[in-house]
């Protein structure tokens, strides 16, 4: 007999499909001739807390701190108790000669089941055979079992698993207990409550840092005015508008006048600059025009999706997961938990059978039109060469994109269900589109050597934007598009036919031409304070290290090893609010912390600061990496995590 051990109950039922068997329903497994196939619900077994070791350590003293057990005891949880004793009786049957662990696909996935078969002690006679796939469809599931690994393949991921779990768990007994212990009465003075704990965790409290850190910047910044020149000039044809900047031939060349390169401290300095402009010459001494093409975007991963998601419908990173979740295991998407947002080569090869299945089974009349494009104009389907296939960006799984499966599962979903796998469907379409194409002109206009600039772009050729960017669904983005981008301020009062006016007459200028000069204006402007974090953008600052970076593709670039993984980051957040830490907004979902949050904020600030360093957080997670790629091995790994644990209780309790 051949035992499968699958995520929970849903994924059980599709592999018995897969292979198309003729099982009883024994009620916690299902049973067929040759086949047994059973499941997890999410973590069976956990690590015990440290009475469990010793009585006394239920008590939280600082003479049996800090707590490194030299073995880690596990038990299984209560309330699945029972799921775990039929898992393990059908683990040691003797009659059993293989057995498949084909949990998650990811690392929590494998650390949920080699607790199992750490407490559950399996048929020794068994081979233990790894299934790791990238979607739920029958192909996928049964290609994973056909190319099943041998577990041992997998154990470096494992080793990773047990580590993250190993940390998280002495960081969190450790610390909590030692700044509850110190602090504790202080702060609950503070908060105005009876006692306080503090929560510490390794990705928690640098999240809490960092959106804590965000709100004082609001809190604290003074607006900064300043006045900047924009100088009209014009010909036969019509006026345009260009902004004044300093240039190494200025007047104003390292002034302490200005501001910036752009701008005056002062009003009346403003004013007499522009005075001393008044009936001058002015001449165009540069002129480019040129044409640029913006590829679509990359493919989605996690965190850009939920950014994307809690953009377009106001809903949190969790709630994305769940969703996304749901379209997996239905079969309309791959395996959502993942960092990358390009392709592997063997997936892109065979590209084209997820691009059938949409056009045959997705009965969408938009992406059926995008689809129909694709065919009349010849897209190429070939992206092997494209920059949204590479091989060494993928790590365990590759971007979310829709199988072009699973459509008899589709008429039942929610709307809101629909309306993400439909987001899912035009960003992997778009990928196979021609870029956008703009008609960009930039001018130069002197005057004594002062320089004014202005700029023009207009869209020429759509191109993926027809996929992204409906005109009928999106007409600001289709307006911004089209619209003149001056160097000036963003005028947002400007309207479309006025930009579209003023692209011409910048177009029609040649070099050496002679302008009127028809006015200066100075135009008030004023420093921003940084926005707050949303529940969608702060899953992006959490995996570029705690830098919040808005441009798609500059994310991309510096993109490294950040704060916890694509499966956990929302879960972190949802902690933080659970336990009054932060709070977000319902209509909005801007995050801001709350008074206790506050309060932890400024105890750890002052004990232990470097725990709210996202630099420090994020090089934990990448040895982890390294583990898992075999790179370190785990006893180096754990050797300066304890190391670390004890410097801190030295310092700390010194100070005390």
């Amino acid at each position: 007999m051949k035992l499968i051990i699958t995520e929970k109950p849903s994924v059980a039922r599709e592999f018995a499909k897969a292979l198309k068997l003729n099982a009883t329903n024994k009620g916690s497994y299902l049973e067929s001739s040759e086949w047994i196939i059973t499941w997890c619900v999410g973590h069976l077994v956990t690590m015990s807390y440290p009475e469990k070791y010793d009585e006394n350590l239920k008590f939280w003293r600082l003479d049996t701190l800090p707590f490194m057990p030299k073995e880690y005891k596990y038990e299984v949880i209560k309330n699945v108790e029972k799921q775990f004793d039929v898992v393990q009786k059908l683990l040691q049957r003797e009659d059993i000669t293989e057995i498949y662990n084909a949990g998650d696909s990811g690392r929590e996935g494998e650390y949920i089941q080699r607790l199992v078969f750490m407490m559950a002690k399996p048929n020794p006679n068994a081979k233990m055979k790894r299934v790791w796939i990238d979607s739920q469809t029958e192909e996928e599931i049964l290609r994973g079992i056909r190319e099943a690994k041998d577990m041992t393949e997998y154990d470096s991921i494992s080793d990773s698993a047990y580590l993250r779990a190993k940390e998280d768990y002495l960081i969190g007994i450790n610390f909590s207990r030692l700044l509850t212990i110190i602090y504790g009465r202080r702060m609950a003075s503070k908060i105005n409550e009876e006692k306080a704990t503090i929560a510490v965790g390794r990705v928690m409290t640098c999240v809490l840092g960092m959106v804590v850190s965000r709100e004082r910047e609001i809190r604290n910044f003074v607006k900064t005015k300043y006045y900047k020149i924009l100088g009209e000039f014009g010909n036969d044809k019509g006026s345009f508008k260009a902004e004044w900047k300093v240039n190494e031939k200025s007047k104003m060349f390292d002034s302490p006048k200005l501001y910036n390169e752009s701008g005056f401290k002062k009003e009346e300095d403003a004013k007499q600059f522009i005075a001393n402009l008044a009936g001058k010459e002015a001449v165009v001494t540069e002129m480019k025009k040129n044409k640029q093409k913006v590829n679509a975007p990359l493919l989605f991963d996690l965190g850009e999706l939920q950014n994307e998601c809690t953009k377009r419908f106001k809903i949190n990173p969790d709630e994305t997961l769940e969703i996304i979740q749901n379209l997996y295991e239905k079969k309309l998407l791959t395996y959502p938990r993942t960092d990358a947002k390009v392709l592997s080569t063997a997936i892109a090869k065979e590209i084209t059978k997820n691009l059938n299945g949409l056009a045959k089974g997705y009965k969408d009349e938009e992406v059926q039109s995008d689809i129909k494009k694709m065919i009349d104009e010849k897209y190429s389907t070939d992206l092997v060469k494209t920059k949204y296939v590479d091989d060494k960006k993928i790590t365990d799984h590759y971007a979310i994109i829709p199988t072009g499966q699973g459509f008899e599962n589709y008429d039942g979903l929610p709307e809101l269900q629909k309306q993400v796998y439909k987001v899912v469907v035009k960003r992997f379409l778009a990928i196979f589109y021609p870029p956008a194409e703009y008609s960009k002109v930039n001018v130069t206009v002197n005057i004594e050597n002062e320089t004014f600039n202005a700029s023009g772009k207009v869209c020429i050729n759509r191109g993926y934007l027809d996929v992204l960017k409906p005109e009928k669904n999106d007409k600001q983005s289709t307006k911004n598009e089209q619209n003149v981008e001056s160097n000036s301020e963003n005028e947002e009062n400007k309207n479309e036919e006025d930009t579209e006016t003023n692209l011409e007459i910048l177009k029609t200028l040649k070099k050496n031409e002679k302008l009127e000069v028809n006015n200066f204006e100075l135009k008030d402007a004023e420093t921003s304070p940084p926005t707050r974090y949303n529940s969608g953008n702060i899953i992006l600052a959490m995996r570029s290290a705690g830098k919040l970076i808005e441009d798609e593709e500059l994310r991309e670039q510096i993109r490294g090893d950040g704060i916890g993984t694509a499966a956990t980051r929302g879960e972190i957040i949802k902690k933080l609010v659970r336990i009054q830490y932060i709070q977000i907004n319902d209509k909005t979902k801007v995050i801001t912390p709350t008074v206790k949050g506050e309060a932890i904020y400024d105890v750890i600030n002052f004990s232990m600061p470097d725990m709210l360093n996202p630099d420090l957080t994020a090089s934990w997670e990448k040895g982890l990496g390294m583990v898992a790629r075999k790179e370190i091995k785990p006893e180096v790994f754990m050797g300066k995590l304890e190391k670390y644990i004890n410097s801190k209780f030295d310092k700390l309790v010194i100070r005390r």
